[in-house]
């Protein structure tokens, strides 16, 4: 069984401004639906405001609640922050939160959209606007329903807001492995990070988690690992610089869920990134992705999460 959570405040309209499409959100939806997989569909509550800004400066929430972001900030999103994209990002910033509740208690579970690992403490950045990881983790940790987080981020961008958000933090650990030449140009520094060459393949990127993942997980010890679960290494991906295929974003996927449930970990993955012309191409990928890890979960006992 997959659980997924979405809400219908996901598919925003399309901005006025900005290049960044929505459609996909809508679309993963329809794929996961089509399969005739067993799929529950959970909708979240909009995450509070001082669950918010607990990770973001109070300001920059009040900016974005208000719909009065500064133009220099939205050039940086890369679109506009109106209404309904405030009340989108409130929602995915929830369904993160959600995502990790039920996984708690089924082992996996999905956000079908959020991974906003490029918003920082007072601005969002690279189509990001809130970190929902970074909210998501405190806010586990402060509820007390984890004492450690691991924050897995496989997207093909570094993850430069949630490491610059945690890095003070020794109770949150980052991991980013990424295509090093891509997005953005100035890194921050995660716990872990690894750069990746352009055009990497199947083989060479799993060589590279196979070594870092396990390791990292038995000596950080967390009680859940939050999986930004990008689907933009593939080698078909607009914005990606690596080569992954579909089987090999599939030996990923499975082998992170793995390496959490048969430690009896909870893993609870965000959307991430993924861009292409053909955005039911792009929507296939990440359900496929969710699908993957909902399959290798079922393997392993539920979770039960250390406290």
């Amino acid at each position: 069984m997959l659980h997924v959570v979405h809400h219908a405040d996901y598919m925003a309209p399309q901005p006025e401004r900005g290049t960044f499409r929505f459609d996909k959100y809508y679309l993963v939806m329809e794929e996961l639906r089509a399969s005739k997989a067993p799929v529950t569909e959970h909708a979240p509550d909009p995450m509070p405001r001082e669950w918010l800004e607990a990770v973001h400066c109070p300001d920059y929430v009040e900016q974005v609640f208000t719909s009065t972001v500064p133009r220099e900030k939205e050039r940086r999103i890369g679109f506009p922050v109106t209404p309904h994209i405030a009340s989108r990002v409130r929602h995915t910033n929830g369904g993160t939160w959600l995502a990790a509740q039920l996984a708690m208690e089924h082992g996996y579970a999905a956000n079908s959209a959020a991974g906003s690992h490029h918003a920082l403490h007072d601005t969002g950045a690279g189509y990001c606007v809130f970190n929902d990881l970074a909210v998501a983790s405190n806010r586990l940790i402060a509820e007390g329903d984890a004492s450690r987080v691991l924050i897995v981020d496989l997207d093909v961008h570094q993850g430069d807001g949630t490491a610059s958000l945690t890095t003070l933090r020794d109770d949150v650990f980052t991991l980013s492995i990424h295509a090093e030449k891509n997005f953005p140009a100035r890194k921050a520094r995660s716990n872990r990070d690894v750069g990746l060459p352009d055009g990497l393949n199947d083989d060479g990127y799993m060589d590279v988690l196979e070594r870092e993942l396990p390791p990292l997980i038995e000596s950080f010890a967390p009680d859940i690992v939050l999986y930004q679960a990008g689907v933009d290494p593939h080698g078909e991906d607009k914005l990606g610089r690596l080569a992954l295929t579909d089987a090999g974003l599939e030996r990923r996927d499975r082998f992170v869920v793995a390496e959490a449930r048969r430690r009896c970990l909870p893993v609870a993955s965000a959307l991430g990134g993924g861009y292409g012309a053909d955005q039911r191409a792009v929507a296939r990928r990440h359900a496929a992705s969710m699908l993957a890890m909902a399959d290798e979960n079922r393997l392993y006992p539920v979770a039960i999460p250390r406290r």
